[in-house]
């Protein structure tokens, strides 16, 4: 049985609108105009128990709603959610007790308490045994180098610092599922790395089953092997970056170092994509010109000092996919 099972997730909101002005003001007192907004229209999927998933999509698509419901803070409009075996939002604390949730922009640390007593008070709250409690302090501890600053305030801390105590703090009670959303917003290069370093590592040594919504495409190449794409609240795609990369376009681009700036290349189905320098990319389809035909027909024709054959950035492809889609979200 899959470890996360949601089936025809809807979630329908009604939103409070008034016009501006005091005229306004006035007239939303006594007769309240509300607009219908679908959320979610009819969200299916399954998960596996140490599957680490991409969840992705454009502001507004329903990721955010998507994970509040599977955390058990929203209760959907109609829909089934089934989270090893509970529902989130009828068995709240047995549910809470089994995941850990990190927001990128939010902090579940206290402000102004040194780290190690928010990661105690937490121990408290989820009762969890203090043998138990202090190896996973000390493994979170070791794997994201908390050790310099248990002793600072929170308020003190870096972002990058900041988001690697929040990662151990969503850890200190052994969760089975870990949903992030935007964990890597705002950080620098280095902690970034660090935090998909530590993201990788948890998957792999625990099976611990995650879901990330992010809007940095690097992420999802870095970390995930199967991305679900939402956009005006329904599933746009689901499979493997492979797989949405053959759905969205099968284009490849052929990138040139030349011996010279001299760059003169026709052939139906080839275009040049850009040209600095010495440096040509050209795009084309492999499906109706080799990539092997192509670079031989270059080379015959130019002096060459490198070369090599790459695929649209996924950023590229997940946009054309949302233009592809765009009635959606209309």
């Amino acid at each position: 049985m899959s470890h996360i099972i949601v089936e025809n997730l809807r979630k329908t909101f009604f939103v409070s609108e008034r016009s501006s002005g005091l005229f306004g003001s006035i007239r939303g007192l006594v007769q309240r105009k509300t607009r219908v907004v679908y959320a979610l229209k009819g969200v299916s999927f399954s998960v596996e128990r140490g599957e680490l998933v991409g969840y992705i999509g454009p502001n507004g698509a329903g990721k955010s709603t998507t994970i509040k419901i599977l955390s058990g803070i929203l209760v959907p409009s109609s829909g089934k959610c089934i989270i090893g075996g509970r529902t989130p939002w009828k068995d709240r604390i047995k549910h809470v007790n089994r995941i850990g949730v990190v927001f990128g922009q939010r902090t579940q640390l206290w402000w102004d308490l040194p780290v190690i007593e928010s990661f105690d008070l937490l121990r408290d709250i989820y009762r969890v045994p203090q043998s138990e409690y202090r190896q996973t302090r000390e493994e979170m501890i070791d794997l994201l180098g908390l050790g310099n600053f248990l002793s600072t305030p929170v308020r003190q801390l870096s972002l990058g610092q900041r988001m690697r105590c929040d990662f151990a703090a969503a850890m200190l009670h052994r969760p089975e599922i870990l949903f992030l959303d935007e964990p890597t917003i705002g950080l620098d290069a280095v902690s970034k790395l660090a935090v998909r370093k530590f993201i990788k590592a948890l998957n792999k040594t625990h099976q611990v089953t995650t879901i990330l919504t992010t809007h940095d495409m690097d992420d999802i190449e870095a970390l995930c092997d199967r991305i679900i794409i939402i956009g005006g609240g329904e599933i746009l795609c689901d499979g493997t970056l492979a797989a949405l990369r053959s759905q969205v376009s099968s284009r490849r681009y052929l990138r040139i170092d030349l011996a010279n700036d001299d760059f003169f290349f026709e052939q139906e189905g080839v275009s040049i994509i850009s040209k600095e320098g010495r440096t040509v990319t050209l795009a084309f389809d492999p499906i109706k010109l080799s990539a092997a035909s192509l670079i031989s027909q270059v080379t015959s024709q130019h002096e060459v000092e490198d070369l090599f054959v790459e695929n649209p950035p996924i950023e590229e492809i997940v946009a054309e996919l949302y233009a592809n889609s765009a009635e959606i979200f209309a």
